[in-house]
């Protein structure tokens, strides 16, 4: 069975941003405003998959409204924080992340995160609310099963380098190139084996749901995160609750864009109607 978690970013490695901003405030480390707005209606915070950077959504903010703030946040180990080295645990990168963020929560604001990354929202969410912290007025959950959802998944991150590279090929999410480039192939197998480590390691702990309402997005052709795996994320919220498949695999954010980004302004719309234009 091939792990929705485990399908690493076909974006291509940029080199050239992989200098770390070391006068930066934290804050600033951990996200990139593509959109630029002076004064967002919401923030929309972005998650990568595994492997993946903030590029992925480096488009999105010319395909929604103007007054979306698009927030990716560039985990350690990728980007301009290639140089840190990446979390193998949830816990610890949820709790890193939200006070690094919570200085920008003022507006409202809402959670998009693609396999690796709807995991580390819906911790992040659940963090905030025992924090007494700002929460997000909606989350959005892609190419993941609900976290109740036990799977019994082979562990691979601390397989020896050969079996290792061998597991990523089988999975067939890695760009080709990477393979091909002994250097590039080095720089990625840490922060591979960091986010296999986070997401094989994670360990469901039942809360009450969240008070936000709650979208789960799926690939009509991802076989291994289905709609009956998707459908169980309704019992995390206590608030609405939509289900939206998408034509592609696992990569449908990325091949099914002009279909998931409107779905994403309406669905961010009804929430705050007024200060959309």
């Amino acid at each position: 069975m091939k792990p929705s978690w485990c399908l690493i970013s076909s974006s291509k490695v940029r080199l050239s941003s992989d200098l770390i901003m070391m006068n930066s405030p934290t804050n600033e480390l951990w996200r990139e405003d593509f959109s630029q707005v002076l004064q967002p209606a919401l923030r929309l915070f972005c998650f990568p998959y595994a492997g993946g950077s903030a590029v992925i959504f480096h488009k999105w903010a010319a395909s929604l409204p103007k007054s979306i703030e698009v927030c990716p946040i560039y985990l350690p180990g990728r980007g301009h924080r290639s140089r840190e080295k990446a979390f193998t645990d949830i816990d610890s990168l949820v709790a890193e992340t939200a006070e690094s963020i919570l200085p920008s929560l003022a507006p409202p604001f809402a959670f998009f995160g693609h396999s690796m990354g709807a995991l580390i929202c819906f911790e992040l969410a659940r963090y905030l609310r025992k924090g007494h912290h700002p929460e997000p007025v909606h989350i959005f959950v892609s190419g993941r099963s609900a976290p109740q959802i036990q799977a019994d998944e082979r562990l691979t991150y601390s397989l020896p380098d050969d079996e290792f590279i061998s597991e990523l090929r089988r999975l067939d999410g890695t760009p080709g190139e990477i393979f091909e480039h002994a250097e590039l192939l080095s720089l990625m197998l840490p922060i591979l084996r960091a986010d296999f480590a986070l997401t094989q390691r994670y360990q469901y702990k039942a809360e009450p749901p969240l008070d936000c309402s709650i979208s789960a997005l799926g690939g009509l052709e991802d076989y291994e995160v289905t709609r009956t795996q998707l459908e169980p994320w309704q019992e995390q919220t206590s608030s609405r609750f939509a289900l939206h498949l998408f034509p592609g695999n696992h990569f449908f954010l990325n091949t099914a864009r002009s279909f998931l980004l409107p779905v994403i302004a309406r669905e961010l719309f009804e929430l705050i109607r007024p200060g959309i234009d």
